[in-house]
């Protein structure tokens, strides 16, 4: 045969399918996740078999875990004797096990994520509970298995006298895989038990009087009785843990946050490290100093506070900033006939129960067979000694033991087990009290057999007998809950107060999309004037903001988007600083721009809406509450079409009429409460019927008939018209002229189109950008007033080469 010929082709995703499938189930079944009936993962079972093997039991003295740790690894687990020691350290935390298994003298860690010390330092033995989850291993009630090299025979699974898997709970990470299981109160668990054995259909509602739920040996809150209910129910559920906290009140007015008991698996140096780097950064206003005072008393964190401090607020903030609060996710899953299932708690428990059938029934056989064997034994004693001359002589006439022994079931009938019974027997026991008490140890026997065939020939007596064992355990081990159980879920509402310190502050914006929060103070020692800004070279301030620090910034885009960015999250520059880009502080598209700006103290102020016009003549109204959010991402602000653009965003209170200006010097009034309130995402309506080639360039608010609309063309031509000349019309329809142009060989041009409009009452200054970057600062009281009509005047020295390109008024405080 040749080489060739000794190998087949196999394709590579077949072969490594095949080596990953194999090990995974060797990580599922032999390491990450445990069994459903006793509640352990492998290399658990290994340690406390081990231990109880070597007899180190509670009643002995403690024994170097590196002893332990040696006999595990060489009989039984072979993976590194790291991955032992860590199992022995998690079975001997007060902190991460319902009831510890291993008892441990020395430094075995602590609650803030110390290590324990090395495995030649510490000491073991196994803890009085762990010998009920070993109790009666030795009467053939579980199955065993070759060890690893074959040299010893190791337990399948233990006989676990109560529900392990579910009082001490269990997480663990396998391919394809996971588990969180957490604790549950040793009590609860017991009675429901019973209470399935006693009642196998009983509803999960019915059970949940019985269990409330998780109880985590760190104590804690648990919210969310929905989430338990469906956990129980599926396996999987979500719940949330929440420290247990008081203010105390101190002299002088001031307060602290005491934290009592924290969540299950949060580290507590890393909680204390949160906070107090939320006091470094001034995240939250108010919090002078973070200590740690736990101690032999038990766990005790304060946060103490500055004396005018919102305590409530604080500590909301902490619940939802920090580990004060976390959420625990359910995930039930255990191995069941050798394979992992997600499993309710009523499965778990019946499969325990099935366990614990199937462990008694084996004990109950072992011990029926010990007591048949000796009653056996007792019966030959008992008939030997009625015939006690003749045996002697018998014996005495033999030629050895074995001759002995066959002559005296030839003889006399006996059975071998029983002449081997009689010839071992002491010559003290001939007496006529031994005989006496043989005859009492028989009518016992008797009596246990009968018993023992009672319980393996009735089911009812077998449950009686697992119920009352259960009932020993539960007396004699159960402890108080730890964990209070809260049906609803609390929401945390942190006031923006409590987080940020409120000052009233500018906010910039230019036209290039540059951005800066300032102080009055910077403001004040620059001179207090808007036109001295920090600004690039060629840009020019759009957007001059007073707002206050727990105000917030709507941010329109031209494409129908915004922005809900917080005041306080701006960049704080000096007066004089260019500030940072837009970009930088939110997710603005590349091919989009910035419509408006608009800021807001409150939400859910009655009345107001925002109001949207677009460059195709599209109205829209909607109220100011359907904005808020909590995304930092773009949200839809109103639909926009494909050739249209926002042009102008307004708050408003419905009270006034709405002028839109066109591109062709066109102009509509009417009032604002004829747009219907919409949605947020809605397209409007028709506020203008333009021509094909006209467009909306400008939108404002009139009321009244004081004041005039104020118009300036592309060539720099403006002019004021009286706002009593701009009729009340319907919303929809063609408008009035609000501007004539002129054009000619011998008529010089007064601009091809309108760029912009503004309300005025008052003297205003108003900035127009010619195409070359130059700025003119303009008064409207230096625009003409004129009719409505009319050609208006040259204010801005712009040419057909060189046409006014932006228009826009001053930003300035006000």
């Amino acid at each position: 045969m040749s080489v060739s010929e000794q190998f087949l082709p196999a394709f590579l995703e077949d072969v490594v399918g095949d080596r990953f499938g194999r090990y995974s189930k060797y990580i599922i079944q032999d390491r990450a996740i445990p069994d459903v009936r006793d509640g352990l993962k492998p290399v658990q079972r290994r340690i406390l078999y081990s231990m109880y093997e070597a007899g180190n039991t509670p009643d002995k003295p403690y024994r170097k875990s590196a002893k332990t740790v040696g006999d595990v690894m060489g009989n039984y687990h072979p993976h590194g004797d790291s991955s032992i020691y860590d199992g022995m350290v998690r079975m001997a935390q007060s902190w991460k096990m319902g009831h510890v298994l291993i008892d441990g003298h020395g430094n075995w860690g602590s609650l803030d994520d110390d290590p324990p010390a090395a495995m030649r330092y510490t000491e073991a033995r196994l803890s009085p509970i762990a010998m009920e989850i070993l109790r009666d291993i030795d009467k053939r009630t579980v199955g065993f298995k070759d060890n690893f090299d074959n040299t010893a025979k190791e337990p399948v699974v233990l006989p676990s006298r109560y529900p392990n898997l579910l009082v001490n709970g269990v997480s663990g990470i396998s391919s394809g895989f996971a588990t969180e299981i957490p604790p549950h109160n040793l009590r609860e668990v017991i009675d429901a038990c019973i209470a399935v054995m006693d009642n196998p259909d009983m509803e999960l509602d019915a059970l949940m009087n019985i269990i409330k739920g998780p109880d985590f040996p760190t104590g804690g809150i648990i919210m969310g009785e929905e989430g338990i209910r469906e956990a129980f129910s599926t396996g999987k559920g979500r719940v949330y843990i929440r420290s247990r906290t008081e203010i105390e009140e101190l002299r002088g007015g001031k307060k602290q946050i005491v934290i009592t008991e924290i969540p299950y698996q949060v580290v507590k140096s890393r909680l204390v490290t949160a906070m107090e780097n939320i006091r470094i950064e001034k995240k939250v206003d108010g919090i002078t100093e973070v200590r740690d005072e736990s101690g032999r008393n038990g766990l005790r964190i304060v946060v103490e506070l500055r004396k005018d401090a919102d305590s409530e607020g604080i500590l909301n903030y902490l619940l939802k900033k920090t580990d004060l609060q976390v959420t625990y996710n359910f995930n039930m899953v255990a191995i069941v006939n050798r394979a992992p299932r997600q499993l309710g708690i009523i499965p778990i428990l019946k499969a325990y129960i099935e366990h614990q059938i199937e462990i008694v029934t084996n004990r109950t056989r072992y011990d029926l067979d010990k007591a048949e064997d000796r009653a056996h034994v007792l019966d030959g004693l008992v008939k030997a000694l009625n015939i006690l001359d003749e045996v002697i002589a018998t014996i005495k006439a033999s030629k050895n033991r074995q001759d002995a022994q066959k002559n005296l079931v030839e003889k006399f009938d006996f059975t071998e087990r029983q002449a081997d019974a009689i010839l071992v027997l002491q010559l003290y026991r001939l007496t006529n009290l031994e005989i006496t008490s043989l005859e009492k140890e028989m009518k016992e026997l008797n009596k246990t057999i009968a018993s023992l065939r009672a319980i393996l020939s009735s089911k009812n007596k077998l449950y009686k007998v697992i119920k009352d064992e259960l009932m020993q355990i539960r007396n004699t081990y159960g402890i108080d809950r730890r964990s209070e159980i809260q049906g609803e879920v609390e929401e945390i509402k942190v006031n923006l107060e409590v987080m940020v310190a409120p000052e009233d502050v500018l906010v910039a914006l230019s036209h290039e999309g540059y951005v800066k929060r300032t102080s009055k103070l910077s403001f004040t020692r620059s001179g207090g004037d808007s036109t001295n800004t920090g600004l690039k070279e060629g840009d020019y301030l759009r957007y001059l903001l007073d707002v206050n620090t727990i105000d917030s910034l709507l941010i329109f885009t031209a494409k129908g988007q915004y922005f809900l960015l917080p005041v306080h999250q701006i960049p704080e520059y000096k007066w004089k600083d260019n500030g940072t880009a837009i970009v930088n502080v939110i997710p603005l598209g590349k091919e989009d721009r910035i419509a408006g700006v608009i800021p807001v103290s409150k939400f859910d102020e009655p009345g107001k809406s925002l109001v949207f016009v677009t460059r195709r003549g599209q109205v829209k109204r909607t109220e100011l509450k359907e904005y808020y959010t909590n995304r930092s991402s773009a949200v839809v602000a109103c639909k926009v079409g494909a050739n249209d653009e926002i042009i102008k965003i307004s708050l408003s209170g419905s009270d006034k009429d709405l002028l839109l200006i066109t591109k062709n010097g066109m102009a509509i009034r009417f009032m604002e409460d004829e747009i219907n309130p919409m949605g947020r995402a809605a397209g409007g309506v028709k506020g203008i019927q333009l021509k094909d080639d006209d467009e909306v360039v400008a939108a404002e608010w009139v009321q009244g008939e004081e004041g005039e609309v104020l118009v300036v063309s592309d060539l720099g031509y403006a002019k004021r018209s009286l706002l009593l000349d701009y009729p009340l019309q319907g919303r929809g329809g063609k408008g009035v002229f609000t501007f004539e142009f002129k054009d000619g060989k011998r008529v010089r041009s007064n601009g091809t189109s309108l760029l912009a409009s503004f309300a005025v009452k008052e003297e205003i200054e108003w900035l127009a950008v010619l195409e070359n970057g130059e700025i003119h600062v303009i008064s409207s009281e230096k625009v003409p007033i004129d009719e409505r009509k009319s050609t208006g005047k040259s204010v801005v020295p712009a040419t057909k080469t060189n046409k006014v390109a932006h228009v826009w008024i001053k930003p300035d405080l006000q």
